[in-house]
C-alpha cells in the first residue's frame, strides 16, 4: 500500500487554506495500527506484523480511535483496510486470554459485546464503501473482519479459516451471518465445522470475495479500486450500501418500499444533478459525494 506511516487529509482547497491542511496531516500516534488519509481514501493498516496483526485491546481502542476520525472527516469518500507484513489478520491474540485450570474463565462474550461486535457494526454502518485487501492469511475474527467489508480483494498467496472448532468455540465477528449469506450453507457448515484454509481463488470461486490477485498487483488494485470508488457518486454508493444489506431481513414488499425511499433520497443529491448534467453534455461527472 501506499506508505501508511501518517495521516494526512486530502483536501481540494489546499492551496487557500494550507496552514489548515499543514496542521491536520500532523502524525497520529498508534501503535498497532496505522492510518493513512490521501486522495480522499483512507487506509487503516493493522500492524502487528510480527504476531500476523492478531487483535488485542489495544488495536480495538486504536481502531475505534481510527473510524471516529474518518467518520469525522468529510473529505474521506472511501475506506481500505489491509494487513502489514506477511499475513492480514491472524484472529484474536489468544496470549490476552491464556487460561489453565488454575485461572478464571474468560469472558469470551463480554470482549464481542465491547470490541468486535462494536467495529463490526460501525464498518457495515459507514456510509461509504469499505474495501477490504487480504495480503496473507486472515482467520478467525481476522478472516470475518475481511468478510463484512463491502467489496474484497486478496492476493493469490492469500487464505480463509474459520479457525474456531480448532480451540472449542464458534465463528463469531459475524461469521455465523455472513458465511451462508455470501457462500451458501453447505459451504458455510463445512468451513466453519472442518476450520480448513480456503484458498483465495476457492474463495473467489465461492463468492466469499469479489477478486482474487497476483500477489505483486495486490497493493495496486487495491489502492486503485479505493481510489475509483471515492471517486464515484459515494452519496448514492452509501445508500445502494443500506439497501443490499437490509435485503437480508425484508420480504420482497419491504425491499421494493426501501428502494423507493433510499432512491428519492439519492435523487435530491447533488451527485445526481450533477451526473445527469455530465451524462447531457457527454462529459465525465465530477462527483462531491454530496
Amino acid at each position: 500500500m501506499s506508505n501508511p506511516s501518517r495521516i494526512g487529509f486530502y483536501n481540494p482547497l489546499q492551496s487557500a487554506r494550507a496552514d489548515t491542511d499543514k496542521k491536520r496531516k500532523t502524525p497520529v500516534k498508534l501503535t498497532t495500527i496505522l492510518l493513512d488519509i490521501a486522495e480522499g481514501v483512507a487506509t487503516v493498516t493493522l500492524n502487528r506484523p510480527e504476531r500476523l496483526n492478531a487483535f488485542t485491546g489495544e488495536m480495538h481502542r486504536e481502531l475505534r480511535e481510527a473510524l471516529a476520525r474518518i467518520k469525522a472527516d468529510a473529505s474521506v469518500r472511501a475506506l481500505l483496510i489491509t494487513g502489514a507484513g506477511r499475513g492480514f489478520c491472524a484472529g484474536q491474540d489468544l496470549s490476552e486470554r491464556m487460561m489453565s485450570p488454575a485461572t478464571a474463565r474468560v469472558d469470551v462474550g463480554d470482549s464481542l459485546g465491547k470490541n468486535y461486535n462494536p467495529l463490526l457494526k460501525t464498518l457495515r454502518a459507514l456510509p461509504i464503501p469499505v474495501v477490504c485487501a487480504v495480503n496473507g492469511v486472515a482467520a478467525g475474527a481476522g478472516c470475518n473482519l475481511a468478510l463484512a467489508c463491502d467489496i474484497v480483494i486478496a492476493a493469490r498467496s492469500a487464505s480463509f479459516l474459520q479457525a474456531f472448532a480448532r480451540i472449542g468455540l464458534i465463528p463469531d465477528a459475524g461469521g455465523t451471518y455472513n458465511l451462508p449469506r455470501l457462500a451458501g450453507t453447505a459451504r458455510a457448515m463445512g468451513a466453519a465445522m472442518l476450520a480448513e484454509p480456503i484458498s483465495a481463488e476457492r474463495a473467489e470461486q465461492w463468492g466469499l470475495i469479489w477478486k482474487c490477485v497476483d500477489d505483486a498487483r495486490l497493493s495496486d488494485e487495491a489502492q486503485a479500486l479505493a481510489r475509483r470508488l471515492a471517486a464515484q457518486a459515494t452519496k448514492a454508493l452509501g445508500l445502494m450500501k443500506r439497501a443490499i444489506y437490509a435485503s437480508a431481513g425484508n420480504t420482497f414488499e419491504q425491499q421494493l418500499d426501501l428502494e423507493r425511499d433510499l432512491q428519492g433520497e439519492a435523487a435530491n443529491s447533488e451527485d445526481f444533478r450533477e451526473g445527469v448534467s455530465a451524462f447531457k453534455e457527454k462529459r465525465p461527472a465530477k462527483f462531491t459525494g454530496r
